[in-house]
């Protein structure tokens, strides 16, 4: 399978969509590398969620740099799979900044070095993911996961305002989706799989193979053109 499937494949979706679980199936399946965003290193998360209008502006800072180093250490790669990339991140700024989080000034400053960041991007050999997928689903089976989960900062019966943000977060996740346009994209309904189940996961991977080939396809008949 390795270098039949060469394709950098980044994961969005909702908090608590799984998007970890189903990069260690993508790249496992494609004998990739995966990148993994992780949260035991983040000595910022817990405190934005005890006090989001305090550490907001510094959590999506830390992001947005551990998310730029990823994609460019993706992009000097052909083959592998990101559980979380730099082209969400302004959705999660945003919507801290329209919870009250964070102010004008640290908007704009975020705007500006997000700007800066993808014209570093842009420079680079390969300047987009081959594949971005969305795993979608209601905010149901997404918060039925976050508890599922355990992280006690994540869950809502411990923290009053959270049910509010996640909710925020979810009813604009699909008008994010539907403007990007760095790659072509999969969609996978994430109340209708789930991928304990084999049989689920084996659909999953057929979708992504033949999503995969299908770009392939695109790309060639493109280049005979």
């Amino acid at each position: 399978m390795k270098g039949e499937q060469d394709a950098v494949i980044v994961l969005a979706g909702m908090i608590g969509s799984g998007k970890s679980t189903y990069t260690e199936l993508i790249a496992n399946t494609l004998e990739s590398e995966a990148f993994y965003e992780s949260v035991d290193d983040n000595r910022i998360l817990e405190k934005f969620y005890e006090d989001p209008k305090r550490w907001a502006f510094s959590l999506q800072i830390y992001f947005l740099n551990t998310r730029f180093r990823s994609i460019k250490a993706a992009f000097r790669h052909k083959n592998n799979v990101l559980d979380r990339s730099i082209y969400e991140d302004a959705l999660f700024t945003r919507i801290n900044y329209e919870e009250g989080n964070m102010s004008d000034a640290e908007m704009d400053t975020y705007l500006d070095l997000l700007d800066n960041m993808m014209e570093e991007l842009d420079n680079m050999p390969k300047k987009s993911p081959d594949l971005l997928i969305y795993l979608r689903g209601s905010l149901e089976t997404v918060l039925s996961r976050i508890k599922k989960r355990g992280r006690s900062f994540e869950q809502i019966d411990q923290n009053e305002g959270l049910l509010e943000y996640y909710t925020h977060l979810h009813s604009q996740y699909d008008n994010w989706f539907a403007t990007y346009d760095k790659s072509p994209t999969l969609v996978i309904d994430i109340d209708h799989y789930d991928l304990e189940n084999p049989e689920d996961a084996e659909v999953i991977m057929a979708m992504v193979k033949k999503r995969l080939n299908e770009i392939r396809q695109e790309e060639f008949i493109s280049v005979v053109k």
